[in-house]
Formats: structure tokens, sequence, C-alpha cells
């Protein structure tokens, strides 16, 4: 089978597209027939990054090369001999072994069942595709770690990316008082997805506006960002960091100062979520942006349209 090896980080020409040999389902896997991928900021970390390629993969130098990608949709192939859940033919989606080895760069990937879910009949693979590592985020962070309630306020930044313009799509389906954040160019997209109000961060401080949200879906790094999305917390509110490990002092303190739960989340393989995410699909209540679609054999190029930083929507590759 065709895939892309990574024998050493760099740039992205350093993914190779090279013929290998095609993967068997294990006991509880299913192989499935590649038809999209997804690319994501963190796939562009690990490939430039040793330090990151390493620990996300839970690898060793000794095991180059690699085949990167985690966010896969397909057609099931074959079954392993323990695996009850999907059968030949089935069309499947999912996010596969994260934190590990996704190996989703390739025609054919063997991954956990219990790792994927159906795909609905009505929406596309790379629609599906898209909605994988990105929607999981959104979904574990509003859901599992937030648990957003009906009529509370939650304040999502970069609310036209890949977990932004999820978020606030499953935010809304909650039921809560979705106030995105983003640049002018993100503000079409983030009110037509469902935000109640949208501010323009080069326009006004979010800190101006927001001062007792419920919630905060925090995906920036900075520490001064963090600082300012714990001002628009009220006492007792939720901050869900996706970057930042909340670590530094004055962050300690602000959140301690207003009695935040607060939590550095990861996200993690999981099919229950994926059906949810599956279902809300096949409703109508979520829907993937697709920003741009490559061929298999342009798949460098994708990694260097995600490191622009300007992606609104999801980056997806189909063979």
């Amino acid at each position: 089978m065709k895939a892309y090896l990574l024998q050493d980080n760099g740039a992205p020409e350093h993914l190779v597209l090279t013929e290998t040999e095609r993967p068997k389902a294990g006991l509880h896997e299913v192989l499935v027939r590649t038809r999209a991928i997804a690319i994501n900021p963190v796939d562009a970390y690990v490939r430039r990054d040793r330090k990151g390629l390493l620990h996300i993969l839970q690898t060793t130098p000794e095991q180059a090369p690699w085949i990167l990608g985690w966010d896969v949709a397909g057609t099931v192939v074959e079954t392993g001999e323990h695996a009850t859940q999907f059968k030949v033919g089935d069309e499947v989606f999912g996010m596969v072994n994260f934190f590990g080895q996704g190996k989703a760069y390739a025609e054919y990937v063997a991954a956990p069942e219990a790792h994927l879910a159906l795909k609905p009949a009505g929406i596309s693979h790379g629609e599906a595709a898209a909605a994988t590592l990105a929607a999981l985020t959104a979904w574990q962070a509003l859901v599992t770690h937030a648990r957003v309630q009906q009529g509370e306020k939650v304040l999502i930044h970069a609310a036209a990316g890949g977990v932004g313009h999820y978020a606030v799509q499953i935010a809304k389906h909650l039921g809560a008082h979705v106030v995105a954040t983003g640049s002018e160019a993100g503000r079409k997209l983030a009110l037509s997805l469902g935000a109640d109000e949208y501010i323009d961060y080069n326009q006004q401080s979010f800190t101006d506006v927001v001062k007792d949200a419920d919630v905060v879906i925090e995906p920036m790094y900075p520490d001064e960002h963090v600082l300012h999305s714990i001002q628009s917390l009220r006492n007792g509110g939720r901050l869900i960091s996706i970057q930042n490990f909340l670590g530094a002092d004055a962050v300690k303190e602000a959140i301690q100062q207003k009695q935040l739960f607060s939590i550095r989340m990861t996200v993690t393989s999981n099919g229950n979520d994926m059906q949810q995410i599956a279902g809300l699909l096949a409703d109508g209540h979520l829907r993937s942006v697709i920003a741009a679609e490559f061929d298999f054999s342009e798949l460098p190029k994708a990694h260097e349209q995600i490191e622009t930083g300007k992606t609104k929507g999801k980056i997806i590759v189909t063979l």
C-alpha cells in the first residue's frame, strides 16, 4: 500500500510517499480502506518537533520511520477475530490511537473498533474525517469536562477554527449562550454556526464585553491570554484549557482567587463519544466546514496550509 513515512523531523517535504506493507487487523481491530484523512495542528507539530513526536506517538527514535495521522474515514475491508461492532463494507470514521500511533497517512489503517463509529449516510467521507480529533476535543471539553448546562454563557476563542467551529455548534446544541472570539474574517462563519455574539479581538478586548462567563474554552497557549480568560469568568466558573498547562504562578493564583474549576484537557480516542458526534452529524445539529481539500499525493501541501494558522474550519485529504 501507499503511505507517507517520516524518517526524521523537519519540513513537510520530510513526509515521503512510499510503498509499504499493508497492515492486518488485530484481534479487536478492523482494517479500514482510507477514503479521507483530516489534518490538525498537532500533525504538523509532531512532524517538525522530535520531543513532541516521541511523546505524542509514544515511540522511540529506534522505531523510525513513522506513519503519522489519527483522523480517518473509510470502509471496513477486514475484521479481527474478536471484533464484533462492525462488518466488512461498513463505512466508519474516528480518531485512532491518540495518544499513540494512529498511522492514518496510509491507504489502509488498522483501527481498534472501540475508536470508531458508523459514518452517517448523509455526509461525505471528508466531512466525517474532519469531525474526529477536532470535534472530539470540542465535545469532551464542553460535555465531559465543562458539563455545560442549558442557559449558561460559554466563551469560545478561535471560534472559526478547527476545534472552535465544532465547539460553537455543540455549545448551542446544549442550549448555551455562545460568545465567540476571533478575527473579523471568522465573524460570518461563527455567527452562521449559531454564535450569539462575536468579538473581533483586533477591535475590542473580550474582557471588556464578557465578565460573567460560566465556561471558557481556551485554546491559546500564552499565560497572558489565559489570565484574560480568567477575568471573563464568574466566580466558580470553569476554565477548559486545550494547550496551556495552567502551571504558571500567576495563573494558579488567579484560578484560586475565583475558585474556578480548571483543567488542561487531552482529547482521547473514544468510540462512545464518536457515536454522539455521528448522531449530531446525522441529525444536522453538527456540520464540518471544509476550508481546503487536497489529494493524497498533495498531503505535504496540506501541512503547509495548516501551518499558516489562518484556516477557517478543517483541512482534509482524500484518497
